[in-house]
């Protein structure tokens, strides 16, 4: 029985709904940052083998996605820490509200950080909704992309010359208008399709972006949570700060009763 009741207490202190939080964020971030990381190369190969054969043509694009990998570091390493605080975060405030009627107490500074992390987690929340907006722009190109080709492998398709339908990949403003051949048409295109590289890239991008949305929905249920957790400490600060006034004036009265006994003792 012991052992029962001591694991109960522990389950019993668990922040699930922080823990269920920090699990969609971090299955959210790892999804967003490695599918996007392995799609971007796959852009890279598809651009210089069919649609940018100058080097010169794609340089600013090549850099531009380097960077971009480079910041996926980053922030996959600072969700994944951040991500612990805020389940650490959790674990402090239960135990906070688990021990209200006790000797426990909030401090000022416990308060003060939880109110930190609800601004900064409203503020991360705001960018990942433009970061799931901007991953959704790929999924547009390359189903662009996918449909058309599925348009000319359709038997249902009145056409009279297979040539004429082309994707051009400069009007996205992606390589410059000079760049060669820069589109591609018919068959070409068809077989662009086809590749290894054109297939993972379409469905990496996809998951990315389910990826963000995840990670979007996490920091939601983060910032419910915090919400919560603040004003859970801001009640067990008042309860404390009644039960000291309560007790002092509880004090008084038994000082003055006291008194009040020894002065008609006296007086008798």
């Amino acid at each position: 029985l012991g052992c029962f009741e001591c694991c109960i207490k522990c389950l019993g202190g668990v922040p699930y709904a922080s823990l269920v939080a920090t699990i969609l964020c971090f299955s959210g971030v790892a999804l967003f940052c490695g599918c996007g990381h392995v799609a971007l190369t796959g852009t890279v190969t598809i651009l210089e083998s069919h649609f940018s054969r100058v080097t010169s043509d794609h340089a600013m694009l090549t850099d531009v996605i380097q960077l971009m990998q480079y910041v996926i570091y980053g922030i996959a390493s600072f969700f994944f820490l951040y991500g612990i605080i805020l389940l650490a975060e959790g674990f402090y405030t239960t135990s906070a509200v688990k021990e209200l009627h006790s000797e426990f107490k909030t401090t000022i500074c416990g308060r003060c950080i939880s109110g930190m992390f609800v601004f900064l987690t409203y503020i991360l929340g705001v960018a990942w909704l433009g970061v799931f907006g901007f991953s959704a722009v790929p999924v547009f190109l390359f189903y662009n992309m996918w449909s058309t080709c599925a348009t000319m492998r359709s038997p249902m398709a009145n056409m009279t010359n297979i040539d004429s339908i082309c994707v051009d990949v400069r009007q996205y403003g992606i390589i410059p208008w000079n760049a060669t051949p820069g589109k591609a048409c018919g068959s070409t295109l068809s077989d662009i399709c086809n590749t290894n590289e054109f297939y993972l890239s379409y469905h990496l991008y996809i998951v990315a972006c389910a990826g963000a949305g995840a990670t979007v929905i996490a920091l939601i249920h983060f910032l419910m949570i915090l919400s919560a957790n603040w004003a859970y400490l801001k009640d067990a600060s008042q309860m404390h700060a009644y039960q000291d006034i309560k007790m002092k004036e509880e004090r008084e009265l038994q000082d003055i009763t006291s008194r009040s006994k020894e002065c008609l003792n006296s007086y008798t």
